[in-house]
């Protein structure tokens, strides 16, 4: 497979059990004037993002090391529910009162994405400072009507979180091979009170993951312009056999057993339990959830994998920027706001982010030493460029995945089938 980084792109905030904090101040945007200064002659602008858990958000942590350097400066944090994230932030833009900074995501596909907001007149243009940071290639991610609306802040890599040192407690001595191999070896871990896969299948943003981290095999593996296919018409999800085999490998590994006991009903809580407590040896995650997971249980060794391909096939496995910042066009305190994302745009921004979120870097990929990471598992194919960013970045609307997210809820139950969710997927797309 020939990816190049231009195929690049956390777990969107819809993705799944990303890195997050509760620090949460009141604020929201309006008031001062074009540069925020507020009493005192502080500078003050507001700042949200998504939010899941307890543990120290990167967002947060920009925010603070940049009051840190600028003590004139004030950011009041506005996070919010990582489920309701774009629903509660478009909800905000309407009625004006959205916080001055706002987490987006590249493309259209999904609720808090950068161009489908900036459609409708939502996001500020920023400064040329923000180029030097796009991915190559993926520019029309992040730009509206030629104007840069979105600023990238990580290289998210998102598969299959694996423990190894829950592995070696259950006898596995390596990771399976290939598809088959892993459905094998379900049944036995089923049966000492474990499971493969740890899946928040009442989640739609890990359902949805799931699936799209199959897809990167099935898939984008062979034909990583699928979705240039699908935009010019000259193919569709249901007469996909990728498709087909991605759904279809859901449904497999839920008929094996290779989900917890009760995976239908389950949330992001369960994820986080059964792995750290070793029953449950990998899940479908950013990679960016490894440090969390670590901080629970340090001794779980984690690597980020390629889901098995079948025999004989192509591995393939996401990796893209997947999270953005960019600028309410309704804020007052616009100039306030591009400085700190001038900041972010810069090594040191950059590389607080990657610290804290267990993402890496925006850039400086090439020089980054995968050995003794939880990264070493995919150092060859990200080394090779044999990887595919984020699909839904490059879907038209947010309706397609929402229509993979409930389809593949329906498989878990019974109450669909593979081709009722593809069908489902190109009416959306529509």
């Amino acid at each position: 497979m020939s990816h190049s980084r231009n195929q690049r792109m956390r777990l969107s905030a819809a993705l799944a059990l990303p890195v997050a904090g509760v620090l949460v101040l009141s604020g929201c945007a309006g008031g001062g004037d074009g540069g925020g200064t507020g009493e005192g002659g502080a500078t003050e602008f507001s700042l949200t993002y998504a939010t899941s858990n307890n543990f120290e958000n990167p967002y947060e942590a920009l925010a603070n090391a940049y009051m840190e350097a600028n003590p004139d400066v004030k950011i009041t944090l506005n996070p919010q529910p990582n489920d309701r994230y774009g629903e509660t932030l478009r909800t905000q833009l309407q009625a004006g009162n959205a916080p001055d900074v706002i987490q987006t995501a590249p493309g259209a596909g999904q609720g808090q994405a950068a161009l489908s907001l900036a459609e409708a007149g939502f996001l500020a243009p920023l400064d040329d400072a923000v180029s030097g940071v796009l991915p190559e290639g993926q520019e029309a991610l992040f730009t509206y009507e030629d104007q840069i609306v979105a600023q990238p802040v990580d290289f998210t890599v998102s598969g299959f979180v694996y423990s190894n040192a829950s592995a070696d407690a259950a006898g596995i001595s390596s990771f399976p091979a290939d598809a088959g191999a892993l459905v094998g070896g379900c049944s036995t871990l089923t049966g000492e009170g474990k499971s493969m896969i740890a899946l928040a299948g009442a989640a739609g943003p890990n359902t949805g993951m799931t699936a799209l981290s199959i897809s990167a095999s099935r898939v984008y593996a062979d034909t990583p312009d699928w979705n240039d296919q699908r935009t010019a018409g000259d193919v569709t999800f249901a007469d996909s056999q990728g498709w087909k085999d991605t759904l279809q490998t859901v449904v497999d590994l839920n008929e094996a057993g290779c989900f917890q006991a009760g995976s239908q009903g389950a949330g992001f809580d369960v994820i986080t339990n059964n792995i750290t407590q070793g029953t449950s040896l990998g899940a479908f995650l950013p990679g960016s959830a490894v440090p969390e997971l670590l901080s629970a249980n340090p001794d779980l060794d984690f690597t980020i994998e390629a889901f098995p391909s079948e025999a004989g096939k192509k591995p393939g496995v996401l990796a893209s920027s997947n999270y953005a910042l960019s600028v309410n066009a309704a804020s007052e305190k616009q100039e306030a706001a591009q400085a700190f994302l001038d900041w972010v745009a810069q090594p040191e921004g950059a590389k607080i982010f990657s610290d804290v979120s267990g993402a890496l870097p925006i850039t400086g990929l090439e020089d980054f030493q995968f050995e003794g990471t939880a990264y070493s598992g995919v150092e060859e194919l990200l080394k090779n460029g044999e990887f595919t960013a984020l699909p839904i970045s490059f879907w038209p609307n947010p309706s397609v995945y929402e229509a993979l997210q409930t389809g593949v809820q329906g498989l878990l139950t019974g109450q669909t089938n593979v081709d009722g969710v593809l069908a489902s997927m190109d009416a959306a797309w529509g």
